[in-house]
């Protein structure tokens, strides 16, 4: 039986580490169910922490207080339309309301379209089971919030005044997904769906407010394309504080690692050891730097191959920075077979092939998620499991 030693990346904790290890196991398991999964979670013992509670960033007023793959025409502008989305879940709402309205009244005895979406999210709130089943592709449960939001959303009354039923159905449902991944993402999140599972997500929750289930290239897209301009990047200045609380284990466990890494290295060393042999680490981002400094540094002969997802390894070592290793020194003999998984859409992705063509093999995978869900997207992804079973002895 083979060991799968899953090492986490940078900002993941409890309880959130134990649903990506959930996630990952049952990937894992539909491709290989003869695989042991364990987890290495250096992140509660070495990971970085606001030792000061936060005193370095600056509040809202300025004073301190506490190898690439070729893409698909359609794919890309699906993900750019995604990325202004996630800036500002109720742009198409808000640009359809802006539009003329059509004259008269409604019908006698015609519900407005908006009262009655109103009606159907009240009902999917109260049925926590439904909401769940139907958003889970996170680690943890965004969707309640979401949904609240949108209820005490002024945007969704104004938009019902010039969209038809089922295009506002459409428009609502995107906004909510949209509002939970955007939520997801700011909290740190480790779990992100394909664009493939956000969209059917959608069009389950497009049929339950009363619309269609959308198409893939349907009306509302065009109004947010005319968004670009006034959705630049202003709520993350306006929320300086928050985005910093919430990603700072991410950025903080880099700077850590890179500076006192030795005891990562040996937390993750003093693991394999205690594994019979075949081991596989299965690692993501900084989890992958640990893996290659670790299996570079240490005598593991257990280890017959590693597998890394979002990794910076290689960038490390390219520009000097890989504590274990410079540039253009070899990897050692003892080191196994890399197998090096990368969406080309993810920024902190890079290739290890044409660095150590001995030793590493790049695996282009997309999401269809833009930058930065694409970093998050690997675990939900089955493409990504499938690649490694190929792998596995």
């Amino acid at each position: 039986m083979t060991t799968v030693v899953f090492v986490h990346g940078t900002g993941v904790r409890e309880p959130a580490l134990k649903t990506l290890i959930s996630r990952v196991d049952e990937g894992l398991h539909r491709v290989a169910p003869h695989a042991r999964l364990i987890a290495c979670d250096w992140g509660s013992a070495h990971g970085a922490t606001l030792a000061a509670n936060g005193a370095s960033i600056p509040g809202d007023d300025g004073r301190h207080r506490g190898a690439r793959a070729p893409a698909h025409t359609g794919d890309q502008a699906r993900a750019a339309e995604w990325e202004l989305l996630y800036n500002d879940p109720l742009a198409e709402l808000r640009l359809i309301g802006a539009a003329d309205a059509p004259s008269g009244p409604l019908p006698p005895h015609e519900v407005p379209a908006d009262t009655a979406i109103r009606h159907r999210l009240t009902e999917l709130l109260a049925d926590s089971g439904k909401l769940e089943a139907i958003l889970r592709f996170t680690a943890a449960s965004h969707g309640e919030q979401a949904v609240l939001s949108l209820l005490d959303a002024p945007e969704l009354g104004e938009a019902a005044r010039s969209a038809e039923a089922d295009t506002l159905a459409e428009l609502a449902a995107r906004a909510l997904v949209a509002r939970v991944l955007a939520d997801a993402s700011e909290t740190g999140d480790p779990l992100c769906p394909t664009a493939d599972d956000r969209d059917e997500a959608i069009a389950v929750l497009t049929a339950h407010l009363g619309g269609r289930p959308p198409g893939s290239e349907r009306g509302p897209a065009r109004f947010l394309l005319r968004a670009v301009a006034p959705l630049a990047s202003r709520a993350a200045v306006r929320r300086r504080s928050s985005i910093t609380r919430a990603t700072h284990p991410a950025a903080g466990d880099i700077l850590r690692y890179l500076a006192r890494g030795d005891a990562h290295r040996t937390h993750l060393a003093d693991l394999i050891r205690t594994q019979p042999s075949p081991v596989v680490l299965l690692c993501h981002s900084l989890g992958g730097v640990i893996a290659v400094d670790t299996l570079a540094t240490h005598s593991l002969p257990q280890v017959t191959l590693l597998v890394t997802a979002g990794s910076q390894a290689p960038f490390l070592y390219e520009t000097g920075a890989l504590p274990s290793l410079r540039h253009p020194r070899p990897l050692p003999p003892s080191f196994p077979a890399w197998l090096n998984i990368y969406d080309p859409r993810d920024l902190l992705a890079f290739a290890a092939q044409p660095l150590f063509p001995a030793h590493a093999t790049d695996v282009p995978l997309s999401s269809g998620q833009p930058f930065p869900y694409a970093h998050s997207a690997y675990w939900t992804n089955p493409a990504l499991y499938e690649a490694v079973a190929r792998r596995l002895t």
